[in-house]
């Protein structure tokens, strides 16, 4: 459905725009050397809700709407967002009596993003990471610009031409929307994500079929020949692709999302998840005080999420060794986000 993982932020205002979101780190972070890779796995492993699926970023669109303008770099008023009147200051969702078992989530997620990003050695701002990771990240934090003028809108934006990134922008302007705009991030299941990923770019794209479905065969098929067509790669095969890729340097739809929105750096306001898609999405918009008529959009007819059921079965169907080489790879996506490993044992598998 999103084309591309991204993070939305929102203007301070509600008469001002909806931005991307952007996150930001608490102050009591400690800076991080460069390229030291950070030992956080024992302050992740502390909590025991983690999910398996690897984490997405989803963005509301931001161009919903032509008449919302992008937030000047220096307003007037500088202090009293209305936004932060509204948010609570944990950055979790409001959620009514009966979402007790949402509500331990996002604890788990506020607490745990706490514990990790304020150990020794961690990124406080953009700035604090290498060059590589900082371009990624900021190359996927968008900005609202309102080239459309309703949210009803059935097409597909350009990234490269449609979209404002972060990346586009100047250091004053970075610096300046990550500090005073809300910010905000969507995650979703990590396995759950992948197997997304597989399906949409490997079975319809025939630009991913060239570019890494070949590249996939050539290296995990026996006898597939030195020009393969790329669009019958199977799901272990992507998996071992994983295995021995960096990453770091991993496409944007399936690279690790702490990785790609680096919650250390950029503290979010607000972690939403796919599986409250919509609520969340609506809750963001009420945080910011969106016009009514600005709403999130609904999802077109034809799109048919991954199932629990069909990634239960796509993960049964893998070697249990290339699961075990993967999951650590998105092990900060499991923790951080609260999302649990997969159960697949070999009684879970035979159910």
């Amino acid at each position: 459905m999103f084309p591309r993982p991204l993070t939305p932020l929102a203007a301070p205002n509600g008469a001002e725009p909806l931005g991307r979101a952007l996150r930001r780190v608490p102050s009591g972070r400690a800076r991080a050397g460069l390229g030291a890779p950070p030992l956080l796995l024992p302050s992740m492993l502390m909590f025991a809700v983690i999910v398996a699926s690897s984490g997405l970023l989803l963005m509301i669109e931001r161009g919903i709407l032509a008449e919302m303008k992008p937030l000047p770099l220096h307003p007037p008023n500088r202090e009293g967002a209305v936004w932060r009147e509204t948010v609570p200051r944990s950055g979790g969702l409001l959620l009514d009596a009966g979402d007790s078992d949402l509500q331990v989530r996002q604890d788990v997620r506020n607490r745990t993003l706490r514990a990790v990003c304020g150990q020794p050695g961690m990124p406080r701002d953009p700035w604090d990471l290498p060059v590589g990771q900082r371009r990624t990240l900021l190359r996927h934090i968008l900005v609202l610009a309102g080239v459309l003028d309703n949210v009803d809108v059935r097409l597909k934006m350009d990234h490269r031409s449609d979209l404002v990134f972060l990346a586009d922008l100047r250091p004053d302007e970075i610096r300046y929307r990550l500090q005073h705009y809300f910010k905000f991030l969507f995650v979703r299941d990590p396995l759950e994500r992948l197997l997304s990923a597989y399906r949409n770019k490997f079975g319809e794209i025939r630009e991913y079929q060239q570019r890494y479905g070949a590249e996939i065969v050539r290296r995990y098929r026996a006898g597939a020949g030195p020009s393969p067509a790329g669009d019958d790669v199977t799901f272990p095969e992507f998996l071992r692709y994983l295995v021995d890729e960096d990453p770091e340097r991993m496409n944007e739809h399936w690279m690790p999302v702490y990785h790609l929105c680096q919650p250390c750096a950029v503290r979010y306001d607000f972690v939403g998840s796919y599986e409250r898609l919509e609520a969340d999405a609506n809750q963001v918009l009420e945080w910011v005080r969106a016009p009514p008529h600005v709403r999130f959009p609904a999802r077109q007819a034809w799109y048919r999420p991954a199932s629990p059921e069909s990634l239960h079965y796509h993960l049964c169907s893998a070697p249990r060794a290339v699961l075990q080489d993967v999951l650590p790879k998105y092990i900060l996506d499991f923790s951080l986000f609260a999302y649990p490993l997969p159960n697949v044992t070999r009684e879970a598998c035979h159910q």
